[in-house]
């Protein structure tokens, strides 16, 4: 929906990409209708968090189609994020570097060994976490999304750097040995369709797949070589994320640059997945869930 785009540069949400999330948000509102004794729970996160008019969007959100919206705080999203995705922690490895690339912004988790408990997923350890104020859409208004030259791509990969040096700082990289990048967002969805060559996009073959470093490499190479009009074109990418996907590759070399991990496992899941474990577990549909 790019409910942030223009805000890097305004400070607000603009009327048109209000209008398009309420009208997405219209039809949410009508499949709930239609469904008995539903219990959700309706997230905002940081173009909501950050824009100036957030709580008139929400306000007209409400009017617009009854839901109500909760902002969540940075903390709260990386922890959601951790919980939709830990099932995808290689037991072998002593944690991971879980990212979410976001549009305005990008969460990173260092995410330990996870937690047992009788039935359904693990719960996951967050060690440590920060949330970037980087992400797709600001880096492609920034930087230029349909034409990236080598120099652009490069400039976006070095405004990322220290931010991700900051937090591999914080939590000391001698910490992180034995561990692998676990990556939820349509930036690393989009690459492992890329690497696996898919005629359409197929989450059944792309959540839980392990790319390896080179891998990664041959994607994001290819796809700089690209021309906007060819990232259009293609079904993996199409017009609504082919002058976003190469900022998103940028975050992506600038973590791996800080955490060179040889191995990075694909996961088409994250906050959602984590919102409804963590509905399950409070309604005691797992059996031994607090």
């Amino acid at each position: 929906m790019r409910l942030g785009e223009g805000l890097s540069h305004s400070g607000r949400l603009s009327d048109a990409a209000m209008n398009r999330a309420i009208g997405a948000l219209r039809v949410c509102s009508k499949k709930l209708s239609q469904r008995a004794h539903v219990r959700s729970r309706l997230i905002a996160t940081e173009a909501c968090r950050a824009a100036a008019n957030g709580e008139e969007f929400l306000a007209r959100v409400h009017t617009a189609t009854g839901l109500s919206l909760e902002v969540i705080d940075r903390e709260t999203e990386a922890r959601l994020a951790a919980s939709g995705c830990v099932s995808l922690l290689d037991p072998q490895a002593t944690g991971a570097i879980l990212f979410d690339i976001g549009g305005g912004s990008s969460e990173l988790a260092y995410v330990g060994r996870s937690t047992a408990v009788d039935q359904g997923p693990p719960r996951a350890t967050v060690e440590a976490w920060v949330s970037l104020p980087l992400g797709v859409v600001t880096l492609a208004e920034r930087h230029g999304g349909k034409l990236v030259t080598r120099a652009g791509y490069a400039a976006m990969v070095e405004e990322v750097l220290p931010l991700v040096a900051n937090f591999a700082e914080k939590i000391g990289v001698e910490a992180t040995r034995g561990i692998h990048l676990l990556g939820t967002s349509g930036t690393v969805t989009t690459i492992a369709g890329l690497h696996l060559k898919l005629p359409r996009y197929e989450r059944r073959r792309v959540d839980g797949i392990w790319l390896d470093a080179l891998e990664v490499t041959n994607v994001v190479e290819g796809l700089i070589a690209t021309s906007y009009e060819e990232r259009v074109g293609h079904p993996c990418i199409g017009a609504e994320r082919a002058d976003l996907v190469l900022g998103g590759c940028a975050i992506l070399d600038a973590i791996r640059r800080v955490f060179p991990c040889e191995r990075l496992r694909v996961a088409d899941r994250g906050l959602r997945e984590g919102m409804l474990i963590e509905l399950m577990r409070a309604d005691g549909a797992w059996r031994g869930s607090a």
